[in-house]
């Protein structure tokens, strides 16, 4: 009986938590403060020459009173007494709400009852009942739980850090790696994490002990937050680094881990999961932490998503990034942490399987070290067949240029397929040294944009890239 009242109980808490936690609830908490506050200054300033205040006025200041004292007695109903007031804000809020609700029971009862015994009472509740502007700080409170709100709303179900007065996107992968979302300042700090905050956790938890890695190509942030202990990976969002980047990384960190034992790291790109990811998966594979890349993008994984909350993976999403993750382990197993020998070939055709249309709009477009290094479409560069029978659209290049290391391939599309990441309709990386047979295959889950379920509409599950090679 006792576990039934308790399972009940637990399952009301997260009711009423999911409630009063909502986004709604707290927009329109603010919208009451500012409700009060102007009919604060409507009766104080603009009547001040007149003895009455409406019923209707002291009335609905009352009621906003009485929303905000639930407010609270519902918090301390699911957090707990001690815990709750234990923060200096919740008991600075809890304050200013009695205070004036106090206030407002005062004034609403004074015509029927305090007016009759005490007729001069009310020159002094007039000013009195300025205490109410008091509420400001509440709006300052309410603004610091939106916050709150909007950055968990942006981190999704990623596992955040949520102890000893800290809410960050930041996540324990280890107890050495720290991944995590970006340290935002000015209007990005609103629904990121904090900058101010992420160096006050950093600060206080691992002291002199913490190297940040930034993997943001399109944004960075002063090193002097962070004591000049900040390293810059520059790689695109939702694109993957080099083999010589992870190779790099893995060999700096492992370098700083030995160095002491409390040293930690913190890794981050925008979100803190693919770009993330992907390097701490190298890390972990290099470390031998994990021998293989199913193993080591399964625990990343997990120790991201926040399963209480969503059952969507947090994991490295793109398929690209997954796909230089089993590249590094093969760096890691079979060329024992070196690069592997550089292979040259061309790309002779791509053949495209169960494509909407006839694939006459496309246009391809193939970077090499970030450079554009060719360019097609059924005008210039390459010719496009339609075979029906097959279902089967055939691009021959003419003119591809010798190819080595990480190479991206873009297809562009005028038709009505979608278009997500990179502003195209699929896309692709991969590795020229480990291309075998002078062919990669790669199906709708191992394509970028496709691999959406979102996608899956335009994309059927037959839908695939094959790339035939040829020597140089």
């Amino acid at each position: 009986m006792a576990t039934l009242s308790a399972a009940i109980c637990s399952k009301i808490k997260r009711i009423v938590y999911l409630i009063i936690s909502s986004f709604t609830f707290r927009i329109f908490a603010i919208l009451l403060i500012f409700l009060d506050m102007a009919l604060i200054i409507k009766d104080v300033i603009f009547l001040s020459g007149t003895t009455h205040i409406s019923l209707e006025s002291r009335s609905v200041s009352f009621v906003i009173a009485f929303f905000f004292f639930m407010d609270v007695s519902l918090r301390v109903f699911i957090e707990g007494i001690r815990p709750y007031f234990s923060d200096i804000f919740n008991s600075l809020d809890a304050a200013i709400i009695i205070v004036t609700l106090l206030v407002d029971i005062t004034y609403l009862l004074y015509d029927s009852i305090l007016a009759k015994i005490f007729p001069r009472l009310r020159i002094v509740l007039r000013p009195v009942r300025l205490v109410i502007l008091i509420r400001v700080f509440h709006l300052a409170y309410q603004k610091r739980h939106l916050e709150m709100l909007t950055r968990r709303m942006v981190s999704g179900n990623k596992r955040r850090y949520k102890k000893d007065g800290f809410d960050l996107d930041l996540t324990y992968v280890t107890e050495r790696i720290i991944a995590m979302s970006f340290p935002s300042s000015g209007k990005q700090s609103f629904y990121r994490n904090p900058i101010k905050e992420v160096v006050r956790f950093l600060d206080t938890k691992h002291p002199n002990h913490y190297q940040v890695y930034n993997l943001c190509s399109e944004r960075a942030y002063d090193p002097k937050y962070f004591h000049h202990r900040v390293h810059q990976y520059l790689i695109d969002d939702h694109n993957v680094p080099s083999l010589s980047e992870m190779l790099a990384f893995s060999m700096e960190v492992k370098e700083w881990m030995a160095q002491d034992k409390d040293n930690i790291i913190v890794v981050h790109c925008k979100g803190g999961k693919g770009r993330t990811g992907t390097m701490v998966c190298a890390y972990l594979l290099a470390s031998e932490i994990f021998a293989t890349a199913e193993d080591s993008l399964y625990y990343f994984g997990e120790r991201r998503t926040d399963k209480s909350t969503s059952s969507k993976f947090q994991g490295i999403e793109t398929p690209s990034q997954n796909r230089f993750v089993g590249y590094f382990a093969m760096v890691k197993n079979i060329y024992n942490l070196t690069l592997p020998p550089i292979k040259k070939l061309t790309i002779k055709k791509f053949v495209i399987y169960s494509i909407h249309g006839n694939g006459h709009d496309l246009k391809v477009q193939i970077i090499m070290q970030r450079k554009t290094v060719f360019f097609c479409s059924a005008s210039k560069n390459c010719r496009i067949f339609h075979d029906a029978e097959t279902d089967r659209v055939i691009i021959l290049l003419s003119k591809c240029p010798p190819l080595y290391d990480e190479v991206k391939v873009k297809f562009f599309s005028s038709s009505a397929l979608p278009k997500y990441y990179e502003n195209c309709a699929f896309f692709f990386w991969f590795h020229m040294s480990f291309i075998r047979n002078n062919r990669l295959y790669l199906s709708r889950s191992e394509l970028d944009n496709p691999h959406k379920i979102k996608a899956w509409k335009a994309y059927s599950p037959q839908f695939a890239v094959e790339v035939y090679f040829d020597d140089i």
